[in-house]
C-alpha cells in the first residue's frame, strides 16, 4: 500500500506520467471499435424487455421443485403458446415469464402448468403487468434518463464550460451505449434494475469525470501568462494526477458488484441481481475508461482548436525550440514559471521525471548551501 501512495504521489506532482492525450486517437479507435460492436449487438439481437416492460405473467412455483430449467419452459410455452423464460431460484423455486397473456389466459396456463409439474394450483403464484403500465414504465424510464442527460449538460457548462459538458455527454453516451450493447449481445433481460443500475453508473462516470475536470480548470487558470505547458499537456497532467485516485475508486466499487454478479446471481440463481448487477459492472468499467481516455482528451482536442490555445502552443514551441538551439532546459526560463496561484510543484515535468534547473544547483557544495 505505501508503494501504491508513493505512486500516487508522484504522478500528482508530476514526476513521472503516461501520455495519455498524445496517444488519444488510439483510445477513440478503441471506444468506436467497441461501441460499434455494441451497437451491431443491439441490431442484431435486440434487447429482451421484462415482463415489466411488455407486460404478460410471471408465475412463481414452490421451493425444491423437481422438475428442470428446460422441462418447465416446455411446460409454459406449451401451455401458453409463447416463449417462455424460465429461472431457477437460490431456494430451488421455479420463475416462469411469459409475455402477452391476459387474466383470462393466465388463469388456464397456471392450471395446465400445476397438472404439468404436479402441484396444486393455489401453490403457484401468478403475478400479471398489462402492457399499458409496462409502456408507461419505459416512457418515465426514457424521461428519467433523458432529464438527466440535460441536467448533467447545463450543470457542467455552468460549473466549468460547454467544451468539458460536450466531453461529459459524449463519455456518458459511451457508456449507456456499451452497457446496452452488452446486455443485448449476453441476453439479460432488461428490467426496472436495469434502469437502477444505469442511472448508478451514469453517476459514477459523472464522479470520475468531474475530478479530473475540476483539477484541470485549476491549473489551467491563466495558462495564457506562461509559455511552459500548452493546454494538451496540462490536461495531461491533470488525468495522472488524478489516475490512483480514480483506479482506487473504480475497483473498491467494482469488488462488491462482482460478488452481486457471480456469486450472487450465478451461484444463488438470484435473478434480479442478475439484472442490476451487469449494468453495474459493465457501466462502472466502462465510466472509468471513459473518464481517462475520452473525456479529458476530447477537452484537449477542443481546446487547442481555439485561436488563445493554438498562439500558446506555438509560443511554447518557440520557447522550447530556442532553448535547445542554447543547449538550455525550458526549466532555467524563471520569467516562464509555475501558473499564477500554483503551487511550485505545479510546473513539474508533465510526463517522465523532472529535470533539477542548474540555476537551482548553483550554490550547493558551499558550507551554508546559500548563493552568493
Amino acid at each position: 500500500m505505501s508503494k501504491l501512495g508513493n505512486l500516487g504521489a508522484r504522478l500528482h506532482h508530476g514526476e513521472i506520467g503516461y501520455d495519455f492525450v498524445k496517444n488519444r486517437k488510439i483510445w477513440y479507435g478503441i471506444s468506436i471499435l467497441i461501441t460499434i460492436t455494441a451497437i451491431v449487438g443491439l441490431a442484431v439481437r435486440g434487447l429482451h424487455m421484462g415482463i415489466e416492460f411488455q407486460g404478460g405473467a410471471v408465475f412463481t412455483t414452490p421451493k425444491n421443485m423437481s422438475a428442470s430449467v428446460s422441462q418447465a419452459e416446455g411446460y409454459a410455452e406449451e401451455a401458453s403458446g409463447h416463449d417462455a423464460i424460465v429461472q431457477k431460484l437460490g431456494d430451488g423455486s421455479l420463475r416462469i415469464q411469459i409475455a402477452g397473456t391476459d387474466t383470462a389466459q393466465s388463469d388456464q396456463i397456471k392450471e395446465q402448468l400445476a397438472e404439468d409439474l404436479k402441484v396444486e394450483a393455489e401453490r403457484i403464484n401468478a403475478d400479471l403487468v398489462g402492457p399499458s403500465w409496462g409502456d408507461q414504465i419505459a416512457n418515465k424510464a426514457w424521461q428519467g434518463l433523458g432529464i438527466f442527460l440535460v441536467l448533467v449538460v447545463i450543470y457542467l457548462a455552468i460549473a466549468f464550460e460547454w467544451r468539458m459538458a460536450l466531453a461529459a455527454f459524449v463519455a456518458l453516451i459511451h457508456d449507456i451505449t456499451i452497457t446496452v450493447g452488452i446486455y443485448a449481445l449476453v441476453g439479460f433481460e432488461v428490467t426496472p434494475g436495469t434502469v437502477i443500475g444505469l442511472l448508478t453508473i451514469l453517476g459514477y462516470s459523472l464522479y470520475d469525470t468531474v475530478v479530473v475536470f475540476d483539477s484541470l480548470k485549476e491549473q489551467t487558470r491563466d495558462i495564457t501568462k506562461q509559455t511552459r505547458w500548452t493546454y494538451a499537456e496540462i490536461a495531461n497532467r491533470s488525468i495522472n494526477s488524478t489516475l490512483v485516485r480514480s483506479i482506487n475508486t473504480t475497483v473498491v466499487a467494482l469488488l462488491p458488484v462482482a460478488g452481486l454478479l457471480f456469486i450472487g446471481g450465478g451461484v444463488l440463481g438470484a435473478g434480479m441481481l442478475n439484472d442490476i448487477s451487469l449494468s453495474l459492472f459493465v457501466g462502472l468499467a466502462a465510466g472509468a475508461y471513459s473518464s481517462i481516455f475520452i473525456a479529458t482528451p476530447l477537452v484537449a482536442d477542443l481546446k487547442e482548436r481555439e485561436p488563445q490555445m493554438k498562439a500558446l502552443k506555438k509560443r511554447v514551441l518557440a520557447k522550447r525550440a530556442q532553448a535547445a538551439a542554447k543547449g538550455e532546459s525550458p526549466e532555467d526560463d524563471v520569467a516562464s514559471g509555475p501558473l499564477d496561484d500554483e503551487p511550485d510543484d505545479a510546473a513539474a515535468a508533465v510526463v517522465g521525471a523532472r529535470n533539477q534547473s542548474a540555476s537551482r544547483t548553483r550554490g550547493r557544495g558551499r558550507p551554508s548551501g546559500k548563493r552568493r
